[in-house]
């Protein structure tokens, strides 16, 4: 059970830090300022932040036009539920 708050945890912290890359490529776009590449949005997302990457998207509407964010943040999602499941199964 230790094993999944802390899983929990971790993905709500990368959540908050993918969110906050979101909204802070979204500034950076508006005042033409250094971009956050598109390759670290995608791994941040894929790796534990996509609830924060999808809630980013729809919040400040970025990148909502390139399909592979929405494809990436869904698999993404999927496979931490996956992941969450089996530890609360197992008990960890």
């Amino acid at each position: 059970m230790v094993a999944f708050l802390v899983y929990l945890l971790v993905l709500v912290l990368i959540s908050l830090a993918n969110f906050w890359l979101y909204a802070s490529d979204k500034m950076r776009s508006k005042n033409n300022l250094w971009r956050i590449p598109e390759k670290l949005l995608l791994a941040v997302g894929f790796f534990g932040g996509a609830i924060g990457g999808l809630c980013g998207m729809g919040i400040f509407r970025h990148k909502t036009k390139h399909w592979y964010f929405y494809l990436v943040n869904i698999v993404g999602v999927l496979w931490q539920i996956v992941l969450a499941a089996y530890l609360a199964a197992v008990g960890i």
